[in-house]
């Protein structure tokens, strides 16, 4: 009769180990993977509302300071701030981000052309993190904000050069590149993602925080 009471609700020590060791990893993907159909697609429609916003929004301020740029300064010398750690200045740049690059326009144009269309596609696929709706947001606002430049400035397609017009410490540009808000988002952007990426946060919408720690269990002594 003992062993009839207990049989059926009796689990094996290594079956009650298995239960234990079970990782927040496994918990977080099994959050995501019981979320319904419909709530996973309403979240990922605000994620990506939220990532076209932010971008659409970086770019939209970079076009607006490019215009006021070329508008004030041109055929004027460099505008001093903050005692001469800031300058405003018109500079043409026909290369990458922050300057370098400037013999390959056209390369980089195609390239970042791919990657922002790589970008965008992920953000409305999988994105369902606010976080990162905001990182991708801004790196993909900040590379098509320089590719409206190479396409439509100086009248030749993936061959126009950007505008930039921030220096630091020099008003030529000569202690550190010059550059524009494309530029600055773009990098707070991708700063944004290694961030997200290093303290586990995911593009589902979870987090990972490592495998919990492993409590010490005592073992009774049998009886005699």
């Amino acid at each position: 009769m003992r062993g009839g009471r207990s049989g059926g609700a009796t689990l094996s020590t290594g079956e009650a180990e298995g239960i234990g060791e079970k990782t927040v990893e496994d918990t977080a993907d099994e959050g995501a993977a019981g979320e319904t159909v419909p709530a996973r697609g309403a979240r990922r429609g605000r994620m990506a509302l939220l990532f076209a916003l932010v971008g659409l929004g970086a770019i939209g301020l970079d076009l607006l300071t490019k215009t006021i740029t070329v508008a004030t300064l041109s055929d004027r010398e460099p505008v001093k701030l903050l005692g001469g750690a800031v300058y405003l200045t018109l500079i043409r740049n026909g290369g990458a981000a922050w300057g370098m690059g400037s013999d390959y326009t056209w390369v980089i144009s195609t390239v970042a052309v791919i990657v922002s269309v790589a970008i965008a596609w992920y953000a409305f696929a999988k994105v369902r993190s606010a976080a990162w709706a905001v990182a991708l947001g801004l790196v993909f606002g900040g590379a098509l904000g320089n590719i409206v430049d190479r396409i439509f400035r100086d009248g030749k397609p993936f061959h126009g050069r950007v505008v930039d017009m921030v220096s630091l410490f020099d008003p030529s540009g000569q202690v550190y590149p010059v550059f524009n808000l494309a530029d600055s988002a773009l990098v707070v952007g991708v700063c944004f993602v290694v961030f997200l990426e290093l303290t586990g946060r995911r593009a589902d919408g979870t987090r990972v925080r490592g495998k919990a720690k492993e409590e010490d269990v005592e073992k009774e002594e049998p009886t005699s």
